[in-house]
């Protein structure tokens, strides 16, 4: 009777320690993404310096890696619910090491667009593999809403850990080590998780449909392309014909899946109101943040002329509201409701950023600080509680593609984010004026980045270097307030469409 009784503790006991260990090496594949979008913001000073790209070419540095992960994700999800997520999370990690030392080592403005959009195909391996690997570990509703938490956490602490660790390098080292920080995070991440991690997949998964996943990547990145063309250029015939491609192959894959037996993408998984309320909150908040915190860094060390490291520590509030935040974001939801807790979130961000249209060349760092805090709390709350949301909405067996929607929500809104808002920064700083006398070559410069105005206002007289440097800092702070503006009426919006769509959803218990 006694060993009757005791037979079926013992798998329990040995299992909990066993979901916690594989949860911590899942969030180093998290924490390596993270700390790689995180690092490429203090880098971009460096890597125009260097590598002399113009507007436009840092603009694709910035994104590529976003266009082609979000053309990517809904696939790889899909092709780790059929050949194991395990399996797909090692050799993405393995792949991620490699080409970041292609990222590194990059000499032309061309080669680093081409670096970043292989390491999105290699990002595309990760981030769905790890959300659906929680999904499966952890079948207690309580416990996966605390992994689901501690894994938003450390996507935040790699927001923290990147401009920290990048910008100790940068001050010591040249830009390309901040892509090799990367290398013995992957190592760790292969060495340990092929003993800790346990392998799962769709035990009926039916075959992988190639031309699905053609539609997919041309649908994502011609929409998205067009998107950044017309914010940059106007609507132009090859804009206009982008858009029509992008939107016929996405158009066609819907209804490939809507008639396939086993599709990549389920799309009755949309008719759950709570799970389309989250993908929408997620796509409409990141893009409303990314296009302004791609260029916060280039405005702390640019504009307000700190060093890389002072820049990442001034960053970090941002990052610790997120990760306390996302520790306790699933008992604060339950305890009030979802819909209490992402709108909430959503509202509290998008008047932090109402905060910065007033911001200056000369705005004290309290108050960025203070909107960088209130930022990383509502963010943090919203992330965690929406990717809750999407997993919980959906059986353990399409855990990986319903994963891979809510990632692909948030690649897509961060190429949407940089692409428009970015589009716009750069459109009202290049409308600035060169002092009288200044040399062609030195304006062109100049107005291609702020960047280039820095590195080529260093040949010029100290008086007109002054008077060029002032207004091309003026210039860009107008681009930052405009695209603060338009951020902050964007998750506005977003927190009162939140408010309705998750209306009734709650939180397992």
């Amino acid at each position: 009777m006694t060993s009757t009784h005791q037979r079926p503790q013992v798998p329990e006991v040995v299992a909990r320690p066993g979901r916690w260990l594989a949860l911590s090496v899942l969030v180093l594949a998290v924490l390596l993404v993270a700390v790689d979008a995180t690092v490429l913001g203090l880098a971009t000073p460096y890597i125009s310096e260097d590598l002399e790209p113009s507007g436009t070419q840092l603009l694709w540095i910035g994104d590529v890696y976003s266009f082609v992960i979000a053309g990517l994700l809904v696939s790889m999800g899909s092709l780790g619910d059929r050949i194991g997520r395990k399996k797909l999370l090692l050799t993405g990690a393995v792949a991620f090491g490699a080409v970041s030392v292609l990222n590194a080592y990059a000499t032309t403005p061309e080669l680093m667009i081409l670096a970043r959009a292989l390491l999105g195909v290699a990002g595309a391996t990760l981030m769905p593999s790890t959300l659906a690997l929680i999904r499966n570990i952890f079948h207690d509703p309580r416990e996966r809403s605390l992994a689901v938490g501690i894994w938003g956490a450390m996507a935040s602490a790699g927001a923290a850990v990147g401009p920290v660790v990048g910008g100790f390098l940068l001050e010591h080292f040249w830009w390309g080590s901040v892509f090799l920080i990367n290398l013995p995070v992957m190592a760790v991440l292969v060495v340990i998780g092929a003993k800790l991690i346990p392998e799962s997949k769709n035990p009926v998964p039916g075959p992988w449909d190639l031309p699905s996943v053609g539609l997919s990547l041309v649908g994502m990145i011609g929409v998205v392309y067009a998107v950044k063309e017309a914010a940059a250029h106007g609507l132009t015939w090859d804009v206009a014909l982008s858009a029509l491609i992008g939107l016929g192959a996405l158009a066609g894959f819907v209804r490939r899946q809507l008639t396939l037996e086993s599709p990549l993408l389920d799309m009755r998984l949309f008719r759950n109101r709570g799970f389309s309320g989250a993908v929408l909150a997620d796509l409409l908040t990141i893009l409303g943040l990314s296009g302004l915190v791609f260029f916060l860094s280039q405005f702390l060390q640019l504009v307000q002329g700190r060093r890389p490291f002072e820049a990442g520590l001034a960053e970090l509030p941002a990052a610790i509201g997120a990760v306390v935040a996302g520790l306790v974001a699933g008992a604060v939801a339950r305890r009030f409701s979802v819909r209490v807790v992402v709108a909430g979130g959503l509202a509290a961000v998008g008047l932090s950023l109402a905060v910065l249209t007033g911001l200056s060349q000369d705005t004290g760092y309290p108050l960025l600080g203070t909107v960088l805090l209130v930022v990383g709390v509502g963010a943090g709350f919203s992330f965690t509680v929406t990717a809750d949301v999407i997993l919980s909405s959906v059986p353990k067996e399409q855990a990986g593609a319903a994963s891979a929607v809510s990632e692909t929500a948030y690649e897509l809104g961060a190429a949407l984010g940089i692409a428009l808002l970015g589009s716009i920064v750069t459109g009202v700083y290049a409308g600035f004026t060169a002092p009288a006398g200044t040399p062609a070559e030195v304006a062109d410069a100049a107005h291609a980045s702020l960047g280039g105005a820095v590195e080529s206002a260093a040949a010029l007289p100290p008086a007109q270097a002054h008077e060029l440097l002032g207004s091309a800092q003026g210039a860009f702070v107008d681009g930052l307030q405009v695209a603060a503006g338009i951020g902050a009426a964007v998750l506005l919006a977003t927190s009162v469409a939140a408010w309705f769509l998750l209306r009734g959803q709650q939180l397992e218990k």
